[in-house]
């Protein structure tokens, strides 16, 4: 079909146009333009929202493409009242990864902010990220925390990441290939890419994230360059209820973490497929096999709740309890007290009872359950 550009020829032409390579393509002699790609589905309700945000924006060089993955409500009516004024991309529906592939190959820009369609950019997103990439062209990715806004767009107060958690900058390889997922990292809307970088890992792979395609994002950009955190919130993030990430209560939810438990399966894949292609297995810190304590702790869980359904059938408890103390003790970011603090988790979680197992599983999951607690942990963390 005419509207599923997603993956051939396109992404030819693109890689023609961005010269890949041409040491003037990153110098940035005039403001760089940046794309501003909404992927959509079914969120009518919120797009409007979402495409007013990025048109808003007080740096003016941008373009904004919108993507619809097939949806079944009002977002196309809604897409065509911005006719003239926005890049349309309408698509059968495919998956976020996808959606995503579709919008990178439509367009332009040497900056590539991707906007989920319930979420918002703040006015001066852009300016603040592009100052950065201006004065450190060689930089991956720009992060920035987000605060969550409820369904009506009320803001809650509540920032992302909790602030007892450092938000790092630099080199991140050797976090990436130790322990990835331990890592602070934004979801879809709290980042901005280069799309240099973008070119080394596109198109995401489709059938293994059609959600979730944030992981592979995050993940992967900085094995190819810096990344630059700012403290300030740039987004708002939207939590209603439907977040393929963020549940609007801190409940357990064991289908979602077998899923994640999936989806970072997946992310390791191309981890170590793209490290082996940079030639950083033998990176300083690199770990044979990446072993994140939060990876591992949702795998407890997953076993230790629901045996019947977890979805590694060769995990047993004991195993991944020895996989969980292994991953405590080999972080080097963190403070001795808060690799105690890991493994007493491990240890309680594995000898208590379901119901005392559930509240140990929610107060490892949800910081906002340990308020007091969390000023603690600051302490803890070393940057």
């Amino acid at each position: 079909m005419k509207d599923m550009i997603a993956q051939t020829e396109p992404v030819a032409e693109r890689a023609t146009r961005l010269e890949v390579g041409s040491p003037q393509l990153f110098a940035y002699d005039q403001p760089p333009l940046v794309s501003i790609i909404i992927d959509n589905y079914n969120y009518g309700q919120y797009l409007q929202a979402a495409i007013e945000s990025a048109l808003g924006q007080t740096y003016h060089n941008i373009e904004v493409v919108v993507v619809d993955d097939g949806s079944t409500d009002d977002s196309r009516e809604i897409i065509g009242r911005y006719a003239g004024r926005i890049i349309t991309v309408l698509k059968e529906n495919g998956g976020q990864a996808s959606a995503l592939n579709a919008g990178f190959v439509r367009s332009h820009g040497e900056v590539i902010i991707f906007l989920d369609s319930d979420d918002l950019l703040l006015p001066d997103t852009v300016e603040r990220v592009i100052e950065i990439f201006q004065t450190q062209p060689d930089v991956a990715k720009v992060m920035y925390r987000t605060e969550v806004i409820d369904a009506a767009g009320t803001r809650t107060g509540v920032i992302n990441p909790p602030s007892y958690l450092p938000m790092r900058s630099g080199d991140m390889r050797r976090y990436i290939l130790a322990f990835p997922f331990d890592m602070t990292w934004m979801a879809t809307s709290g980042n901005a890419f280069s799309t240099r970088i973008l070119y080394q890992i596109f198109p995401i792979p489709e059938r293994d994230f059609d959600i979730l395609a944030d992981l592979y994002l995050s993940h992967l950009t900085p094995l190819f360059g810096p990344v630059v955190s700012l403290d300030d919130v740039g987004a708002y993030y939207r939590v209603h209820g439907s977040n393929n990430y963020q549940l609007a209560t801190p409940t357990i939810n064991l289908k979602q973490i077998r899923q994640s438990i999936q989806y970072c399966q997946n992310t390791i894949v191309y981890i170590k497929k793209f490290a082996n292609h940079l030639c950083l297995l033998g990176y300083p810190g690199a770990a044979r096999e990446p072993l994140s304590v939060s990876y591992i702790a949702n795998r407890m869980v997953s076993l230790k709740l629901d045996p019947s359904h977890h979805p590694i059938p060769e995990d047993t408890i004991l195993w991944v309890f020895l996989q969980g103390i292994t991953a405590s003790l080999h972080r080097f970011d963190v403070s001795l007290w808060l690799k105690l603090l890991f493994l007493l988790w491990f240890t309680a979680i594995v000898l208590a009872p379901q119901p005392l197992a559930r509240w140990l599983a929610t107060k490892f999951l949800f910081p906002e359950t340990r308020t007091s607690f969390n000023r603690l942990l600051k302490g803890f963390h070393q940057v």
